[in-house]
């Protein structure tokens, strides 16, 4: 039996007046999407625990059946672990964005998406600028970074745990002043994110990105900290090998940690122009040898953050038919197969930013009576009786038929 997740991040929305009351999943062309429904169930899932922070690290332990009131200890250990960043049991690990201030305003949490190439520049600067022996910076993709504190006599590690930290994606349009970290270990963080910025300002980068009219990576942000946590195996929990295909450091970690193999695919960049297809066909290829794959894309969150309804509705639109068509195509015909819909948690395009409604899901395949519904969106799913209020237990329904 071959197992397929397919994860649209962000893709889940609320009605908008300017497509007549419709989401953007309602409103997108999604024939792939509503042929999983059409030959399974479709149901929703919580896969944010009440009173945690609606963030994807949080969303997808749910999804791949992990409760992350128990497992989860913050974002940045995840991405280390893709990254190769070895963390000791006392390090604190933080992600550490480059954004575009504007005077006191969040103007970019990605400081205009900018390109890898460009960021490990910057890291390396900032790193030769403020990185001590305990202090160390790591260079990620496009504005996605790390910063890990190792234990000192100057700080108090414990401290930065429990440091109120605000994910610069929450905050667009906001004062700066208003969202810096507050509480033990604030100052220490505030003082080098205020002094990363002139140093950053004044880089031969952003001098040329600000000719260009392109939003300058002026200033680091630090959120998403905690330590490095401990997982069982997905093997030890559902008995089956696999992989995980994400552009992102986060998606990527979590695999690494829980024993799926990340696979990397040329062309996939995170954005708008991820390359859809060669994510299906790696996908197919991995699969070859293992029974589970996790495909997972963050185009349509990155339009929800970006406020972007049309590329959005695009992004939705070439995940159906070049992933899930692709990998349609292929195994339609094979039978022994079962597929998993869903996106992680939704990104309103109405408010730019992570919420903790319930999320749309759909499986189909071996095993799976189909229901009386045919189309995947938002509003059907509220109409089918299928729910998992604690989204993590979704994952054993899917793989052992387990509720």
């Amino acid at each position: 039996m071959k197992y397929i997740v397919f994860i649209p991040d962000g893709m889940a929305d609320r009605p908008l007046a300017e497509l007549d009351n419709k989401t953007p999943l309602e409103a997108a062309r999604t024939p792939n999407m509503d042929y999983i429904v059409k030959t399974g169930k479709i149901g929703r899932a919580i896969t944010i625990p009440s009173g945690v922070e609606p963030a994807s690290d949080v969303a997808n332990l749910s999804i791949l059946g992990y409760d992350p009131r128990k497992y989860y200890r913050g974002r940045g250990p995840l991405e280390a672990a893709n990254m190769d960043v070895e963390l000791g049991e006392f390090d604190v690990a933080f992600r550490c964005n480059l954004i575009t201030a504007s005077g006191d305003v969040m103007a970019d949490y990605s400081a205009g998406h900018i390109s890898s190439k460009e960021a490990e520049i910057l890291i390396k600067f900032i790193n030769k600028n403020l990185g001590t022996e305990y202090i160390n910076f790591y260079h990620g993709v496009s504005y996605r970074h790390l910063m890990v504190l190792r234990p000192n006599l100057k700080y108090n590690i414990e401290e930065f745990k429990k440091t109120c930290c605000i994910p610069p994606h929450n905050i667009l349009g906001q004062k700066i002043s208003k969202n810096l970290p507050s509480g033990k270990g604030s100052e220490f963080l505030n003082k080098l994110m205020k002094d990363s910025r002139p140093l950053l300002e004044k880089h031969e980068i952003n001098k040329v990105r600000v000719d260009l009219k392109e939003n300058p990576a002026n200033m680091i942000w630090l959120w998403g900290q905690g330590t490095k946590p401990q997982m069982p195996s997905f093997y030890e929990k559902f008995g089956i090998k696999g992989s995980i295909i994400s552009a992102v450091d986060l998606i990527k970690g979590i695999g690494r940690i829980i024993g799926l193999e990340p696979v990397d695919v040329p062309g996939a960049t995170g954005y708008y122009d991820t390359d859809y297809k060669a994510k299906a066909d790696y996908a197919i290829k991995a699969l070859a040898d293992r029974d589970f794959v996790f495909i997972h894309v963050e185009a349509p969150d990155e339009a929800g953050h970006n406020g972007d309804m049309r590329e959005k509705i695009l992004a939705i639109e070439n995940f159906d038919n070049l992933i899930i068509g692709t990998i349609l195509k292929h195994f339609k015909d094979l039978g022994d197969f079962r597929m998993l819909l869903m996106p992680d948690h939704p990104t309103p395009i109405s408010l730019r930013k992570h919420t903790d409604e319930p999320i749309p899901f759909a499986v189909c395949g071996k095993g799976i009576e189909p229901d009386q519904f045919s189309e995947f969106n938002e509003k059907i799913s509220h109409e089918s009786s299928l729910v998992f209020n604690e989204g993590w237990g979704l994952m054993d329904y899917f793989i052992k038929n387990k509720r």
